[in-house]
């Protein structure tokens, strides 16, 4: 039987490995969560009470992985909040198309299991079918990156099980972009496939080796990190975009109080930021 009680010393103690290792921070009294999201790897290893766990992951690198898995994976699901993927399709990529370029690039920076990005590339894909020839052929590339070696695994799979297909997935899309597997699945299909690509990432590390992006995705992200972890990420996505480039957050989600680089652009009933010039 697990114990759910935590100690005081052993939960400072996770709280600083899991800021330490992810840069997100636990709040004081967050025990129900981590415990929440523990339990079940706790079963499988056999493992009783937290104190144990705390000693074992100092010198299993298998095990500190899975809390880590644990710990930074959220539900998703296919367009989520749709109003990232309209804007996408009705002004971002309308407006990129008209300085012509050869190339242009997105950023997903939490891509998790793959909904994300693959939802943008069937946007791209939504938006060269209304627009042909207002962009070269295979002139998008969309980048996904995790923390997590184990979502990753999904998200470069590009299959889903049925739930999962169903979450905020049209039926004309799942038919349109989806080919059955034969098992109850159903996988991406070539076309939305081929512009996607994932690499592991952990948001605290140098970004500079996936080049620059006329656009990143970072929603839902920011608000698990300190501030001045904040205002360090936003400071080096700066960085990583092209002159005028686009920043999307989730939309619960503000810069105002930890950079001055971006200005904030109102579309319908929400807001982006652009890098200012």
């Amino acid at each position: 039987m697990i114990s759910d009680a935590i100690t005081s010393e052993d939960y400072k103690a996770f709280r600083i490995f899991l800021e330490d290792a992810s840069g997100i921070v636990l709040g004081e009294n967050k025990q129900y969560l981590v415990t929440s999201r523990l339990t079940r790897l706790m079963t499988d290893n056999e493992i009783t009470d937290f104190g144990s766990l705390m000693s074992r992951m100092k010198s299993d690198g298998k095990l500190r992985q899975r809390i880590m898995d644990a710990m930074t994976t959220n539900e998703t699901s296919w367009f989520r909040d749709v109003y990232p993927f309209d804007i996408l399709k009705e002004k971002l990529l309308p407006e990129i198309s008209k300085k012509q370029p050869r190339q242009v690039r997105i950023w997903s920076a939490a891509s998790s299991t793959g909904q994300e990005p693959y939802s943008l590339s069937m946007m791209v894909q939504e938006y060269l079918t209304s627009k042909p020839g207002s962009l070269p052929a295979n002139a998008v590339q969309i980048i996904g990156t995790d923390i997590s070696p184990r979502v990753l695994e999904v998200a470069n799979s590009g299959t889903y099980e049925g739930v999962a297909v169903s979450r905020g997935l049209s039926k004309e899309r799942q038919t349109r972009f989806f080919r059955e597997t034969g098992d109850g699945g159903w996988k991406v299909s070539d076309e939305i496939k081929a512009r996607v690509s994932f690499r592991e990432l952990n948001l605290m590390q140098n970004y500079s080796l996936l080049g620059r992006f006329d656009i990143i995705y970072c929603r839902n992200v920011l608000i698990y990190f300190s501030t001045d972890l904040k205002r360090d990420i936003l400071s080096r996505m700066a960085k990583c975009l092209t002159p005028g480039g686009y920043l999307v957050l989730g939309g619960s989600e503000s810069i105002s109080n930890y950079s001055d680089e971006f200005e904030l652009i109102r579309w319908r009933n929400g807001v982006i930021y652009q890098l200012k010039s």
